[in-house]
């Protein structure tokens, strides 16, 4: 047996709220809507990661999703230009990402980060 696929799941009443952000903003593709849910993806091919943690390092909370972009100056960018609150940074951290904390349209605290060569 081996796991194929994990998918995060965000309980809301406004369904059609997250294409603002997870679409408009960051540039997912609307995979599927049954109108009750509806899922965000890309094709890109991806790893799969599930992570636990005690705090979001420098002491920072916890997101409850990190979000890995290609380039986070742009994406800082667009959430800015959206009107996105940005909670930290950007920063780059000792660790080697660069990133920003933001919350969603359901209150979810979003890590926003890239890794810095």
């Amino acid at each position: 047996m081996k796991v194929t696929r994990i998918v995060a799941n965000i309980e809301t009443q406004d369904v059609q709220e997250a294409k603002k952000f997870y679409q408009d903003i960051l540039g997912l593709e609307i995979l599927m809507d049954h109108g009750w849910i509806a899922t965000y993806g890309s094709s890109e091919e991806m790893s799969v990661q599930v992570s636990f943690a005690s705090q979001g390092g420098s002491g920072t909370p916890t997101p409850d999703l990190s979000i890995e972009v290609d380039d986070v100056d742009a994406a800082l960018t667009r959430m800015r230009e959206a009107g996105v609150s940005i909670l930290y940074g950007p920063v780059n951290e000792p660790w080697g990402v660069r990133r920003f904390y933001v919350r969603d349209p359901f209150g979810k605290l979003i890590n926003i980060l890239a890794h810095v060569e």
